[in-house]
């Protein structure tokens, strides 16, 4: 009987930090209130749990949280004498293997960000462009770390992101016109040795 009321008080409890969670418009997403809870004690934990981890999503996705994110990988250090600045991102991609794998995945923190935000499909693309050109360059020894250093994608994104806060959709034909470059860039890199290798055969052909 004791252990009964003793649930049925900590059960109490959780449901006023769910009204708790509401009062301050911090409850996660797709929850009605209390009648959301389950009646299980356990089903209430894990509703409770869902709420902390949304609260931690909220914290890191605040724009100094995000601006602080985007110095720390692209340009907390600076090289004395000089304007150039660098961050993170450039030093572990020095790492064989993993580095650039793993600044691309931390760079993808933005990207997450403005999508909570609703920011538009063809920004979020320009966004993921963004990360995946500097991963992909980022791959070759050399100059894949000065491509870092020049290409800053974290920073980018940040002023993609914060640029849609404060004039939301009024640049999108700039997102579209980089994703045409980006494209046509592709699609001429990958074609261009195929077309050497037809000049080639064409001028070194044998007569017979």
């Amino acid at each position: 009987m004791v252990t009964a009321i003793r649930r049925q008080r900590i059960w109490l409890d959780k449901v006023r930090q769910v009204n708790t969670e509401e009062d301050y418009g911090r409850r996660a997403p797709g929850l009605a209130g209390p009648r959301a809870i389950i009646d299980s004690f356990f089903g209430t934990t894990k509703i409770v749990r869902s709420l902390s981890q949304h609260r931690l999503l909220q914290r890191v996705g605040t724009d100094e949280h995000l601006d602080t994110i985007a110095s720390i990988l692209d340009d907390m250090f600076r090289i004395p004498g000089t304007k150039i600045r660098f961050g993170l991102d450039a030093i572990v991609g020095w790492i064989p293997g993993i580095g650039d794998g793993a600044a691309g995945i931390a760079s993808f923190l933005i990207v997450f960000a403005a999508w909570r935000r609703g920011t538009p499909g063809v920004t979020l693309t320009r966004m993921v462009a963004n990360v995946v050109l500097e991963t992909v360059v980022g791959a070759v020894p050399v100059i894949g770390d000065i491509f870092h250093v020049i290409w800053k994608a974290n920073r980018r994104n940040y002023r993609l992101l914060m640029r849609e806060r404060y004039q939301p959709r009024v640049n999108k034909h700039r997102d579209w016109l980089f994703l045409l470059f980006i494209v046509l860039t592709a699609i001429t890199v990958f074609s261009l040795p195929f077309v050497i290798l037809i000049w080639i055969l064409k001028t070194h052909a044998p007569f017979y």
